[in-house]
C-alpha cells in the first residue's frame, strides 16, 4: 500500500475540462471518483479485478462525475471500494484495504472506502461515493469527515453500476462546509435555498441508546451549537422516540415486526424491521442485476466475500417486494409530517467508533445489527442524510447525523455549513 496515499486510489490520473483559472463554482478543486462510476475509456471496476476483465470501458461518463467536471474541478483518480459495494467495512482482499487517517488498526467504513479516506487524508478537497444502505455514511463517520445521502433520486444515478436501484445515490464527501455545499448545490442542481434555520430539532433519544458512546458526548457540542445560531426557545429541540413514530405511523411494517428481538443487546424493533424490509428488496433487486454475474464468477471474489454473495442470491425472492415498496412509501410520509419542510432529525450515524481491522463478522453481529437500524431511516424512506464529524473520542472518529424529508437536500446543506464552524469550536473547547 502507497503509504502517501493512504492506499485509497485503485488508478491515478488528472482529468479536467476547463481551466483552474475559469470563473466556475468548483475551480482550483481537485476530487476523487469511486470505481462505481463510469469514466469514458476506463473500465468501471467495481471493486473486483474480474469483473474489470470482464466488462468494457465505459463509451461516456456518468452525468454525476461529468457535472463536477463542468463546474471546474480536477479529478485526480479513481478510488478503492468494497467488492460488488457489498459491505460497510471498505476492506478490499485484493486491492488492499485503504487506511483509515485517523486510526490506523481501524476499518475506514465502506463500500466508499477509498473516496473517504482521500479526502480525510487531505489527498483532495471533496470525493464522490455511492450510498445504497451506508456505503457514504459509515465511512464518513468513520474517517471523521463530512458525507452526504441525497434524496433517493434527486441526483442522477445513470452511468453508476447499479446495486439496488430501490435505495441507490449518489453521495459526497468532503472537510471543508463550504466546499461540501458548493459540490451539493451543484449535484442537486438548484438555485441557492435561503431557509437555513430549523423549526424544529428532534433528537431520536431510543437512537442514542443504540450507541457504545455516552449520549451526552454525541448531542451536547451539537445542542450548544443550535442554541447559540438559532436561540435557546424551548419548543426549537426535543427529544423523540423515533422507533415508536415509526411503528405507529407506518402500517405495512406490521409484516416485518416479530416477537423477539433477534438476540441482539439492545434493539429498537421497528426499525429493525425496517432493514428486514430493506434486505428482502434489495436481495431482489441485487440478484436481477448481478446474479448471472455471481454464479459465473463467484469463485473470484475475496474469501467470505464470493459465499456470502452468493447465499445472499439463492435466498433471494421476488414475494413480499410489493410490502417492501408499501413501507417505503408509507416512511417517507410519516418522516414529511413529523419533520415537515424545515425540521431536523438528529440521529447517531453509526453505533460506535470504527472497528478494528480483520474483526470477523461473526462478532460484529450485534454492532452491524445496531449500524443497518441507524442506517434504515434514511435508506428506506429515502430521505436527505448529513454526517457530521465530532472529534475523537478516546483517539477514535465519532459522528452525529441530521436527516430532512425528501426533497430538502438545499436546506439541509444550508444547515450544516451554518453550524460546521460552531460545532467544530464547541467540540475542540469540551473535548
Amino acid at each position: 500500500m502507497a503509504v502517501q496515499d493512504h492506499g485509497a486510489f485503485i488508478e491515478k490520473f488528472i482529468l479536467q475540462l476547463s481551466s483552474p483559472s475559469d470563473p466556475l463554482p468548483l475551480a482550483g478543486l481537485t476530487f476523487a471518483v469511486k470505481d462505481i462510476f463510469d469514466m469514458e475509456g476506463y473500465v468501471t471496476g467495481f471493486g473486483n479485478p474480474e469483473w474489470l476483465r470482464t466488462h468494457p470501458p465505459a463509451n461516456q461518463t456518468a452525468p454525476a462525475v461529468l457535472a463536477i467536471l463542468r463546474g471546474g474541478a480536477t479529478c485526480i483518480g479513481k478510488t478503492i471500494m468494497d467488492e460488488m459495494a457489498f459491505s460497510i467495512s471498505g476492506e478490499n482482499f485484493h486491492y488492499g484495504t485503504p487506511r483509515n487517517p485517523y486510526a490506523s488498526d481501524r476499518i475506514p467504513g465502506g463500500s466508499s472506502s477509498g473516496s473517504a479516506v482521500a479526502v480525510g487524508a487531505k489527498l483532495v478537497d471533496f470525493s464522490l461515493g455511492t450510498d445504497t444502505g451506508g456505503s457514504v455514511r459509515v465511512p464518513a463517520s468513520y474517517c471523521g469527515i463530512l458525507g452526504f445521502r441525497p434524496s433517493h433520486g434527486v441526483v442522477s444515478t445513470s452511468g453508476v453500476i447499479p446495486m439496488t436501484q430501490s435505495f441507490d445515490t449518489v453521495g459526497w464527501f468532503a472537510i471543508d462546509s463550504a466546499v461540501f455545499k458548493r459540490v451539493g448545490r451543484l449535484l442537486l442542481q438548484e438555485p441557492e435555498v435561503e431557509h437555513y434555520k430549523p423549526t424544529q430539532v428532534l433528537i431520536a433519544e431510543d437512537c442514542f441508546k443504540l450507541s457504545s458512546i455516552p449520549s451526552e458526548r454525541l448531542t451536547q457540542a451539537f445542542v450548544n451549537s443550535v442554541k447559540k445560531l438559532f436561540g435557546a426557545a424551548d419548543h426549537l429541540i426535543k427529544q423523540i422516540s423515533i422507533g415508536s413514530y415509526v411503528e405507529d405511523k407506518v402500517p405495512s411494517l406490521k409484516h416485518f415486526m416479530i416477537e423477539e428481538n433477534d438476540g441482539y443487546k439492545h434493539s429498537i424493533p421497528s426499525l429493525a424491521a425496517l432493514v428486514r424490509s430493506k434486505v428482502l428488496l434489495q436481495r431482489h433487486e441485487f440478484k436481477i442485476n448481478h446474479g448471472e454475474w455471481v454464479r459465473s464468477y463467484s469463485s473470484h471474489l475475496g474469501p467470505g466475500k464470493s459465499e456470502r454473495i452468493s447465499e445472499y442470491i439463492r435466498v433471494a425472492t421476488d414475494e413480499n417486494t410489493d410490502l417492501s415498496h408499501s413501507v417505503q412509501i408509507e416512511l417517507r410520509v410519516a418522516l414529511a409530517a413529523l419533520l415537515e419542510d424545515f425540521g431536523v432529525l438528529v440521529i447517531p450515524t453509526v453505533p460506535g467508533p470504527p472497528p478494528k481491522l480483520n474483526t470477523d463478522i461473526s462478532e460484529l453481529h450485534d454492532f452491524r445489527a445496531k449500524a443497518f437500524s441507524l442506517l434504515s431511516i434514511a435508506s428506506v424512506s429515502g430521505i436527505c442524510q448529513a454526517t457530521i464529524p465530532l472529534g475523537l473520542y478516546n483517539g477514535l472518529p465519532v459522528s452525529i447525523s441530521l436527516l430532512a424529508k425528501h426533497g430538502s437536500d438545499g436546506f439541509l446543506l444550508n444547515v450544516v455549513d451554518t453550524l460546521y464552524s460552531t460545532l467544530k469550536q464547541e467540540v475542540e473547547a469540551s473535548y
